[in-house]
């Protein structure tokens, strides 16, 4: 699925093309893709809030496949592998961030399905040093939502400084609020939930969360720590002001609506910290995907064929998907 120019996702910008199978560089694997979680950060991309420096582009970040090809100076990935592809795909390794562990903040990243052609395809190229090795015996369909919602999470997560026992807030139900929640409460943490869908309120507290509701104002008491995933700036003030003292929030999206303006004293005052999340290190990932198959923390899934891209998308604009949507290629068996 291309997408040749921004447009509005209610005006299905991305068409169904045939493009030739591309050719592995020096570095990199060939991978037929068995299917591609969807983020609404490919919206952002799609709509035009984040301006792809390649066009046409294939959207797509959050994908699992089997290696079919791989380039001359490969030599820890192996052709009939699975691997997973995510938003990271490639920082240059020589910055300063990327030399003191710190490639989330490279001068000059490329990022999967928005420099570089993504998941939304029958095949992919990726780097190899960028790829996860995942188990062949796994769900593919219910790995992919890992990859990106799950790892991005976990960023978020950390940023947050949540220690284990304590109360994290979660700002808006999707993809990455409902993996991070199971985390949580699989470590025996206290999870609460903000959300306006009453089917997501509903799946937070099966999910195990302590309480779920439309508005921070509902809370029955401050918390620990706060994930704002909803892109939404105007609810960053009335987030902090449901922090404990000391306590922090992480914004965990790419895209954000204007904050209003702060008070220091009512949401910063008391040592109140505002953090953002950019990205991720391949350490989160490699570290988030290890607790995942320890906890056995599963996405719940809604399947789509890829030529009905533009539906999931709609679907995840207008929070019809409870859980995570994920486009299936024609020849997968799901």
């Amino acid at each position: 699925m291309i997408l040749k120019s921004h447009a509005m996702i209610e005006y299905n910008p991305l068409q169904l093309t045939d493009v030739e199978i591309p050719e592995p560089g020096p570095d990199e694997v060939l991978i037929k893709v068995l299917c591609c979680a969807v983020c609404r950060t490919d919206i952002h991309v799609i709509e035009g809030d984040l301006n792809p420096s390649t066009m046409p582009v294939i959207p797509g970040h959050q994908a699992t496949g089997v290696v079919t090809k791989v380039g001359r100076h490969c030599n820890f990935i192996s052709v009939g592998d699975w691997v997973g592809v995510a938003w990271l795909g490639r920082t240059c390794g020589t910055c300063i961030y990327c030399q003191t562990d710190k490639e989330n903040l490279c001068l000059q990243p490329q990022f999967t399905g928005y420099n570089l052609q993504g998941g939304y395809s029958e095949y992919m190229v990726a780097a190899e040093k960028f790829v996860y090795p995942l188990p062949k015996d796994a769900n593919q369909f219910q790995i992919s939502p890992l990859l990106c919602a799950g790892i991005v999470g976990y960023r978020a997560l950390k940023r947050s400084n949540f220690e284990l026992g304590q109360h994290l807030l979660l700002i808006g139900f999707g993809s990455s609020a409902h993996l991070m929640l199971q985390l949580v409460v699989a470590q025996g943490g206290k999870v609460s939930v903000v959300t306006r869908a009453k089917n997501h309120q509903k799946l937070a507290l099966e999910l195990g969360a302590v309480w779920a509701g439309d508005s921070t104002a509902d809370l029955s008491e401050t918390v620990d720590c706060a994930i704002l995933f909803a892109p939404a700036g105007d609810l960053v003030p009335q987030t902090l002001s449901a922090l404990k003292r000391g306590g922090t929030l992480a914004v965990a999206g790419i895209h954000l609506s204007p904050i209003p303006q702060l008070e220091y004293e009512t949401h910063l005052f008391y040592e109140r910290d505002l953090r953002s999340v950019t990205a991720n290190t391949r350490h989160d990932g490699v570290e988030f995907l290890q607790k995942a198959f320890q906890y056995n923390i599963l996405p719940k899934v809604q399947i789509y064929r890829l030529q009905d891209a533009n539906k999931a998308l709609l679907d995840l604009k207008m929070d019809r998907i409870n859980g995570t949507a994920v486009l299936s290629m024609p020849d997968s068996d799901y």
